[in-house]
């Protein structure tokens, strides 16, 4: 297994899997990602969509795939790499994948637009895979290099459609089984009235709330699960 290129201080996380994202109304986008992560799909895969609908997620999990079928990959949150340079996309062209989180970032950014633009065409030309994640489509999200935008056209674009209550109660309680969580029903409601109703937030609080009921040795119930967030902000 080739494991992924990480910035210093980045770390996949190790449940950002394709098995554990919960797809909804996403399917196709989902099936896409995964196959062009292994090297047999579109070479150019870009996801747009609102916070919070796991976009970070996929792209991890593409990464944990590329490695599991001995590609190698880089996978870059573009918003969270203040104080560097395009400099970094200097030589990922050598990935079999390349994914870049949060591509709106750079928007406005020449220095930046025009190193995409040369990754872009490197990755062309040496056959890597690229996948792409942004809050809109290409041509809504800033970008001035006409010739960038053009290109980031070129895949196939997909826009992750948000999860209503019904089918985000079934995203909860899917990740719950796939991390082999109990998960009740009555406490799965209880979460999705008190608190934020994007799949990325409750996906974090349900790791955090395992933690909690092995260290305790108690089940999910709603007064526990009151208990063990009230211990965290005390």
């Amino acid at each position: 297994m080739k494991h992924p290129q990480l910035p210093l201080g980045l770390a996949l996380r190790e449940s950002a899997r394709f098995e554990s994202y919960f797809p909804g109304q996403n399917q196709e986008a989902v099936n896409s990602l995964r196959i062009s992560a292994a090297g047999l799909g579109d070479s150019l895969v870009y996801l747009a969509g609102a916070t919070g609908l796991g976009k970070t997620h996929l792209l991890q999990a593409a990464c944990q795939q590329a490695a599991d079928a001995g590609r190698t990959s880089v996978y870059l949150p573009l918003r969270h790499l203040p104080g560097l340079s395009p400099a970094m996309f200097e030589g990922l062209e050598r990935m079999d994948l390349v994914c870049l989180d949060d591509v709106d970032a750079i928007a406005e950014r020449a220095d930046w637009e025009h190193g995409l633009f040369d990754l872009f065409n490197r990755l062309r030309e040496s056959g890597g895979t690229l996948l792409v994640t942004a809050g809109k489509r290409p041509d809504q999200i800033g970008i001035q290099l006409a010739d960038l935008v053009s290109r980031l056209c070129w895949g196939v674009t997909y826009v992750l459609k948000p999860l209503d209550e019904e089918t985000l109660f079934a995203a909860v309680t899917y990740r719950a089984r796939a991390r082999g969580l109990e998960l009740p029903e009555d406490t799965a409601r209880f979460l999705l009235r008190r608190f934020p109703r994007d799949l990325a937030s409750l996906c974090d609080l349900l790791d955090r709330l395992d933690q909690a009921s092995l260290i305790a040795g108690r089940r999910l119930t709603i007064p526990f699960v009151k208990s063990a967030l009230a211990g965290e902000s005390g």
